[in-house]
């Protein structure tokens, strides 16, 4: 369903206008949060049956999408496990490695594209992970920055994730029989945090099953966690200058589920996320392997998370999945 902004989302909305993505001469965003209502009662546990998350790094493909809902263009990339050794750039249109693979719908930050997180992305896709990451209509780099935007981004997702799980029933289509529908996460930076904070809010989407939400806050989505219980992995800078640290653990605070914070003590507003570096190494890592746990349903990569969290002095890590 489209999610339109109305009046009495604007004045919450209003707040989301510090939030520039990527960009590193933003101004900062004023830390007010929304209203928000008490959530409701959980499931305690994530509900991904128990499995063997792949051992082996995949090649990595990578293709295009030409989606659109009601009129807004949504071009997404996927990137995919390929057959092949892993290592190098990711390979247009190769084949598709065997297997089922979990997806994760991935949303950019406000003046950002999908290809400017492919370090990261491509390194989901080698673990194992379908990635699909739409750029928006109004809020990807280009385009009008109209941040308010943002309240309609969650059911972008949610119609862009219909169409890539389609894909598994496609004649003749790369990914036919390669992709699990019941293994589902939404992840995003900034402006995408928000998107993907809404799609287990104001705009649940019942099919998510896990979310990592990086330097992200619920400013105009709310903190109301709806829904089956899915963990979630929360990564932000200490010094973040556009979304503040704070803004980010008070929506943390809130959800009612298993969840995990990876704190950068001298991480800014995400960029680690843009180029490869001791840092993205331990967020990556980190990340992947709350994927497999939460995804997968595979017990010891849970067990590796907090030690890839912890690893040197970059971060540190608060526990409770």
């Amino acid at each position: 369903m489209s999610r339109r902004v109305t009046p009495a989302l604007l004045a919450s909305a209003v707040l989301l206008a510090g939030l520039v993505g990527c960009s590193v001469d933003a101004r900062k965003a004023e830390s007010q949060q929304a209203p928000v209502e008490p959530p409701p009662a959980a499931t305690p546990t994530p509900q991904v049956p128990a499995g063997k998350a792949p051992q082996r790094a995949f090649g990595v493909g990578v293709r295009q999408l030409k989606l659109n809902r009601d009129g807004r263009a949504l071009p997404t990339t996927l990137w995919y496990p390929a057959a092949g050794q892993s290592g190098g750039a990711a390979k247009r249109s190769a084949t598709a490695a065997e297997g089922r693979f979990p997806v994760v719908m991935f949303s950019h930050g406000l003046g950002g594209r999908p290809d400017d997180y492919a370090t990261l992305l491509t390194r989901w896709a080698a673990a194992g992970f379908v990635v699909a990451a739409p750029a928006f209509p109004h809020t990807s780099r280009g385009a009008d920055n109209n941040v308010l935007d943002v309240l309609n981004q969650p059911a972008d997702v949610s119609y862009a994730l219909d169409q890539v799980l389609a894909l598994d029933g496609k004649a003749g289509d790369a990914l036919r029989g390669r992709l699990d529908g019941e293994r589902v996460a939404a992840a995003g930076h900034s402006a995408g945090g928000v998107t993907t904070i809404g799609l287990f809010t104001a705009s649940r989407d019942e099919r998510l099953d896990a979310g990592v939400v990086f330097a992200g806050t619920a400013l105009g989505v709310g903190t109301a966690f709806a829904g089956a219980a899915a963990p979630q992995l929360f990564v932000h800078g200490e010094l973040d200058e556009v979304v503040e640290y704070a803004a980010g653990k008070a929506a943390y605070d809130k959800v009612p589920w298993p969840k995990a914070m990876l704190s950068l003590p001298k991480g800014d507003h995400g960029r680690a996320l843009l180029s490869d570096g001791a840092t993205l190494r331990v967020v990556s890592d980190t990340s992947v392997e709350f994927l497999r746990w939460s995804l997968y349903g595979d017990p010891d990569a849970k067990k590796r998370i907090s030690t890839d969290a912890t690893r040197g002095d970059i971060a540190t890590f608060d526990d409770h999945l």
